[in-house]
C-alpha cells in the first residue's frame, strides 16, 4: 500500500498547498511514481493549483468532488455509491501517475453533524463521543482505502485549524510534514498542531510520525527568523527540520495563475529548482525512518 502524508499546520499562509501540489508534481513527473493529491479545505486551493475553475465547476456539477464521497457516509441508508475510483481525476496536469480527488467549496458543517450523531446517540453522552470518535477514525482513512494500493504516495492537503475533517485525515496518515514560516503565528499553529496529535496518540487513535518541518521564506530580511528556525530546532531537533527551504519566487505565484504546480510551469525557476531538491530531501528522510523502524 502506499504511503499516506498529511501536509498540515493549524496556521493558514505558511504554504501547504504549495508544498503539496509540488511535491507531489515532483514525485510523479521527475520519480515516476503513482501520487494522489486529496484536497480536504473548502477554500480549494490545491484543486485550482491543479485545475481550471471551468473543469472544477464541471466535475461538481458531475458531483465529482470530494463532498460526494462525505456525503454518503453523512447520510445513513444513503442508496448512491460513488466509489473514490470515479471521483479521480486523472493524470492531471497531464503528467502520467499524477491524480486529485477534487476538494468543494461545501462539504459539511461540524454543528450539523454533531447534532445528527447527538440524536443517533439519543441523548445519551457516551454513547454520542464513541460514535463522534468513530467518525473520526473512519471518515478520510474509508475514503483512501479502496485506492490506497494504486499509489506511491497519497498526499494530503488540509485546511487550518481543528476541525473533524482535519482530525481525520490525521488519524488517516502515516506521516505528515509541516509546512511553516520563520514567524511567531506560524510557530503557533505547529504547537496547537502538536497538542492535537500527541492527544490523538495518548488514546491510540493514531501512530503519525513526524517526517519534518520545512520553511518557506518570508521574502525580506529580518532578525526574527533566525531566533524562531533555532527555536524549532531546540524542540524538534535538527534532523526534524528540512534542509531546503522554499524561497520567495514570483514564478510560483505566476504558476497559481495558470493551474500548475511552479516544477511543471516553469521548471528552472528557482522555487521549481527548490522544490525539486525538497522531494529528494523527503524520499530520503522517509527512506531513513522506514531503516531505523522496519516494522512500520
Amino acid at each position: 500500500m502506499g504511503y499516506v502524508v498529511a501536509l498540515v499546520n493549524m496556521k493558514g499562509g505558511v504554504g501547504k498547498t504549495t508544498t503539496t501540489v509540488n511535491l507531489a508534481a515532483c514525485l510523479a513527473k521527475e520519480q515516476g511514481m503513482r501520487v494522489l493529491v486529496v484536497d480536504l479545505d473548502t477554500q480549494i486551493n490545491a484543486t485550482l493549483s491543479l485545475i481550471p475553475p471551468l473543469h472544477f465547476a464541471k466535475v461538481r456539477k458531475e458531483q465529482r468532488t470530494l463532498k460526494q464521497l462525505i456525503n454518503q457516509t453523512l447520510q445513513a441508508g444513503n442508496k448512491t455509491n460513488t466509489s473514490p475510483q470515479e471521483i479521480i481525476l486523472h493524470n492531471i496536469c497531464q503528467v502520467k501517475g499524477f491524480d486529485l480527488i477534487p476538494g468543494d467549496i461545501d462539504l459539511y458543517n461540524d454543528f450539523l453533524l454533531a447534532v445528527n450523531l447527538y440524536a443517533q446517540s439519543q441523548g445519551n453522552q457516551q454513547d454520542f463521543e464513541k460514535n463522534w470518535n468513530h467518525f473520526e477514525d473512519t471518515l478520510v482513512r474509508n475514503m483512501i482505502l479502496p485506492v490506497r494500493n494504486k499509489y506511491d504516495f497519497i498526499l494530503i492537503d488540509f485546511p487550518p485549524g481543528d476541525y473533524l475533517l482535519t482530525r481525520s485525515g490525521i488519524i488517516a496518515s502515516d506521516f505528515y510534514i509541516i509546512p511553516a514560516k520563520p514567524e511567531p503565528l506560524s510557530v503557533v499553529g505547529i504547537g496547537i498542531l502538536e497538542g492535537r496529535i500527541g492527544k490523538l496518540k495518548e488514546s491510540d487513535r493514531t501512530t503519525i510520525n513526524l517526517l519534518g518541518i520545512v520553511f518557506s521564506s518570508l521574502g525580506h530580511a529580518t532578525n526574527m527568523a533566525p531566533r524562531i528556525k533555532n527555536r524549532v530546532v531546540t524542540e524538534f531537533g535538527q534532523d526534524k527540520i528540512f534542509d531546503t527551504e522554499i524561497p520567495m519566487n514570483v514564478a510560483v505565484a505566476k504558476a497559481v495563475d495558470e493551474f500548475r504546480p511552479v516544477v511543471l510551469a516553469d521548471p528552472n525557476a528557482a522555487g521549481a529548482k527548490a522544490f525539486s531538491e525538497l522531494t529528494q530531501e523527503f524520499l530520503q528522510k522517509l527512506s531513513n525512518f522506514l531503516a531505523a523502524n522496519p516494522s512500520t
